[in-house]
């Protein structure tokens, strides 16, 4: 769907702004839902690569906190009130094709105006990124309207803009194929001069940039940590953002909600993340739920919100996002 300018209007948009009643794209954000395998796993496509290291994780620790009645609440109850969904990623648990099948359907039975964009667990193996098995499955939910701006990736192609409304939606692929124990992802030198072309197109510059990527943009803990788990080129990633005046930068991978200030050469960006979206824990920041982000006509984020999961009857309840002053 190219160009979509449909809005809402709303008496709910209220913001530090002072913006009221008017009208308001409203973009739900849902990310890790780690979808597992309804028809069981096959030894044989775990064994001798780090498939065998995953499925040992699910036996031990995602399985008894993964919940999929959860799953299903978060994705309906998102669906239903948004004009444009974004998933950040980790959509499967090991890249078995029944997961990504699995995955699609639940997707397209949303019903709804959907981004999705590749986490580490969607490109599990090389041979998961060599044949291409993520846009194989999700092509139709990653249709740019500025594709001569992509770069061509085994991933998919990249970055991938959606024009809705006030907003330019802009989707990252920071996932690679990793050796056993390392999670960590790279946006690379072509993607991000490629981003930066996008960031000087007129109709985004037009517009309110809202930033997809999975791994985490940013990251203060010491480097060999971020060379584990985080994203590699996260700092190339802030720099090209620093000429924006405004925006949001959605991500995911950490399984917590947390938002933060990034400060720019000219003014500022909101960075939140969204925690998984089938996890049963007992914090409201990291419970299975999503997030809610309220863009007026002139490109402001009038609101943000999320909503988690009430675990007494799968309904939704108001959810926390741990806030702190200052990204970086």
């Amino acid at each position: 769907m190219a160009n979509d300018d449909r809005w809402r209007t709303s008496s709910l948009v209220a913001g530090t702004n002072g913006c009221t009643n008017g009208a308001v794209l409203r973009i739900a954000h849902i990310s890790d839902l780690h979808v597992l395998s309804r028809s069981g796993t096959k030894w044989r496509e775990m064994l001798f690569n780090k498939r065998i290291t995953g499925y040992a994780n699910t036996l031990l620790r995602r399985s008894r906190v993964h919940r999929r009645e959860f799953l299903l609440a978060v994705l309906r109850a998102a669906a239903q009130d948004a004009d444009h969904v974004v998933v950040t990623g980790d959509i499967t648990n090991l890249a078995l094709e029944s997961e990504l099948e699995e995955a699609r359907a639940l997707l397209d039975a949303m019903r709804a105006d959907v981004t999705v964009i590749p986490g580490n667990h969607d490109i599990y193996l090389p041979s998961t990124h060599r044949e291409r098995r993520f846009p194989h499955h999700f092509a139709t939910f990653m249709r740019s309207d500025l594709p001569e701006h992509a770069i061509d990736l085994p991933a998919g192609a990249f970055p991938c803009v959606k024009l809705r409304g006030s907003a330019a939606i802009i989707a990252l692929s920071s996932a690679v194929p990793r050796p056993p124990f390392i999670a960590a992802g790279l946006l690379g030198r072509n993607q991000l001069e490629a981003l930066r072309r996008v960031l000087e197109h007129p109709d985004v510059v037009r517009r309110m940039p809202v930033l997809l990527v999975h791994h985490s943009p940013i990251d203060s803990r010491p480097r060999w940590q971020q060379l584990r788990d985080g994203l590699v080129d996260a700092a190339a990633l802030r720099e090209t953002l620093m000429p924006l005046e405004r925006g949001l930068v959605l991500f995911g991978h950490i399984h917590v909600r947390v938002r933060c200030t990034l400060r720019t050469k000219a003014g500022a960006l909101d960075v939140v993340s969204a925690s998984g979206a089938a996890l049963d824990h007992p914090d409201l920041s990291i419970r299975a739920g999503f997030n809610q982000y309220d863009i007026d006509d002139e490109g402001r984020v009038v609101r943000i919100a999320a909503m988690t999961v009430d675990p007494s009857n799968s309904s939704m309840m108001t959810a926390n996002i741990r806030e702190r002053a200052e990204c970086v």
